[in-house]
């Protein structure tokens, strides 16, 4: 008796993960906000200081989400191109359980391990 074959990846799946997640990543760029520093006066460093920090911050939260959301436009990309679910770098499949956590991810877990140590 032959075992049944696991049905070929339905390609909606993916795009409508990656297009809610494009969705999201980019409203959240349009409603930050990263308020330029005030005026300063005496007295008013440790104010001042936390203004920078925040203002650090929001730029560090602007910018991974500028690059997650290139990650997820590269995803779409190799979607339409056919190449979705294979590793940019080595051309391995990527695990069904990666794709299915990380959408966008463009890296098998092997190449994703070595990247790091780089």
């Amino acid at each position: 008796m032959d075992e049944p074959t696991a049905p070929a990846e339905d390609p909606i799946a993916p795009r409508d993960a990656l297009v809610a997640e494009r969705t999201r990543v980019a409203a959240e760029i349009a409603d930050a906000e990263v308020l330029a520093p005030g005026q300063i006066t005496y007295g008013s460093q440790a104010a001042a200081a936390t203004h920078v920090f925040e203002q650090q911050r929001d730029l560090a939260l602007r910018d991974h989400n500028q690059q997650h959301l290139a990650a997820v436009d590269a995803a779409l990309a190799r979607l339409d191109a056919g190449t979705y679910g294979r590793c940019t770098s080595c051309g391995n499949a990527i695990a069904p359980e990666r794709l299915e956590a990380l959408p966008w991810a463009a890296l098998c877990i092997d190449c994703q391990r070595t990247s790091r140590t780089r």
